[in-house]
């Protein structure tokens, strides 16, 4: 009796949980994409001599890896497909924006036909274009996100007594993300850089089963899952990319900072922190 009244109860729960499903979730409003464990170095970097005019046409997915699915053939891709987007914002924030002043060529197709619509239309009334040359690139920053190795690491861990338990699983993926610098003029790669970042998955569940009688087992599972969000995993390695490839030019002399006392210590503070030691992530 006892076991159908706890049956009865769950039922009538999942019941008006169904019910409840035609009302407005209540959320989280909409927010700016969380900052990374090195979004704070790239703000913080010290201030150019005068910034760098970068273009940006491409930044592909060359894994052409799909989610990793143990169930069944999964077709979405691992990693996002909007590479190009999260670096040119990135450059736009390094250094408080003042290190980069990036042109667009991903929609220059439509800056095109923007441009000469205006030109046409202040033509076609008499009007002497008022629009000024589009400004050129000296620099063109190249790459990709060149890996996605699932599984790299894998384990878990569980226990149960007298019906009462849980079990823990874990997996890591790692990204890695390529970026290098071109000259416009040349074409001599001036500087290249590849970084890697980590993924964490984690999922934890708990259960319990009693017999309620002698024919009648009743049993309870709960459980969660928490994956890093790999958009924010490729951005963090873009960011560390830019990071290493800003530092990289300072050491070459490509590109000074505005007080070129700092360039020393600017150096070797990042050398110390990521050159003397595997690099696994940030």
């Amino acid at each position: 009796m006892k076991a159908h009244l706890v049956i009865a109860s769950l039922a009538g729960t999942l019941l008006l949980a169904g019910c409840q499903t035609g009302q407005k979730l209540d959320t989280p409003a909409a927010a700016l994409t969380s900052p990374t464990k090195t979004t704070a170095k790239v703000v913080a970097l010290p201030r150019a001599e005068m910034p760098v005019d970068v273009a940006v046409y491409d930044f592909p997915d060359l894994t052409g890896q799909a989610k990793p699915n143990d169930s069944f053939a999964e077709y979405s891709r691992a990693v996002t497909q909007g590479g190009a987007d999260i670096l040119i914002d990135v450059l736009k924030k390094t250094g408080e924006g003042n290190w980069f002043r990036v042109v667009e060529r991903s929609g220059l197709k439509n800056l095109v036909q923007e441009r000469t619509l205006i030109e046409n239309t202040q033509k076609s009334y008499g009007q002497k274009s008022g629009l000024p040359p589009v400004r050129f690139a000296g620099i063109i920053l190249q790459g990709g996100i060149v890996g996605y190795d699932s599984n790299e690491l894998t384990g878990g861990a569980g226990a149960r007594y007298l019906g009462i338990g849980g079990d823990m699983q874990y997996r890591s993926d790692v990204v890695t993300v390529s970026l290098r610098a071109v000259s416009v003029q040349t074409g001599e790669i001036l500087a290249s850089t590849t970084t890697t970042k980590q993924i964490f998955s984690v999922q934890v569940k708990g259960s319990a089963y009693k017999f309620a009688t002698a024919n009648e087992l009743l049993e309870i599972e709960l459980g969660q899952a928490r994956n890093d969000p790999g958009a924010l995993a490729v951005r963090e390695g873009i960011e560390l990319a830019v990071v290493s490839l800003a530092v990289d030019g300072v050491k070459q002399g490509l590109w000074h900072l505005r007080d070129r006392s700092q360039e020393a210590d600017f150096i070797a503070s990042f050398e110390k922190k990521y050159r003397d030691m595997p690099l696994s992530g940030s």
